[in-house]
């Protein structure tokens, strides 16, 4: 599948759609770049979905974005299992001024498992957590994760259509 706006903005689709195809018995990446992308490979500008996504806001396995979620997060806002970022939440996480996760390292703030930070498991980082606006988000969505799961059927439940629409097809001819 490869579908793209026909409205561009500086060169670039407004959206852009691309999977992955079969080409001579090997798989070939569905490689997205638009204002919005969503591929194998994505680059969006404002936003990025894919297996490997960069963009403003980045999700994936492996995302790398101002905002990003992913098994591996790479960012400003940092949220995954693993989190690098000036700011970061998630199981095991780096960050410049605030860490929090099973392992928290981070210059300034830290709280988790094992803390490492000038402030670190005590009632200053404690403080700046609960009052920071992203680490209440961060774990609005931590607490709510599971429900994300449900994002996983959804490309079985499109196969699914397409498969009926086909067998309706092929029977009607």
């Amino acid at each position: 599948m490869n579908y793209k706006t026909k409205y561009e903005v500086f060169g670039l689709p407004l959206i852009h759609i691309r999977s992955g195809k079969l080409v001579d018995g090997h798989y070939r990446r569905g490689i997205a770049r638009g204002w919005i992308a969503i591929g194998d490979i994505s680059f969006g500008v404002i936003l990025s979905i894919g297996a490997v996504a960069f963009g403003g806001i980045a999700f994936g396995g492996l995302a790398i974005g101002l905002l990003s979620l992913a098994g591996l997060s790479l960012g400003v806002f940092s949220l995954g299992g693993g989190a690098i970022g000036i700011f970061a939440c998630g199981g095991a996480t780096i960050a410049w001024q605030a860490a929090l996760g099973g392992l928290a390292i981070a210059h300034e703030y830290a709280e988790g498992g094992l803390a490492i930070a000038n402030y670190a498991n005590d009632q200053i980082a404690k403080s700046y957590f609960e009052n920071s606006q992203f680490f209440s988000l961060a774990r609005f969505i931590s607490e709510h994760s599971r429900w994300f799961l449900l994002l996983v059927a959804i490309p079985f439940v499109q196969g699914l259509i397409r498969r009926i629409k086909y067998r309706r097809e092929k029977s009607n001819t």
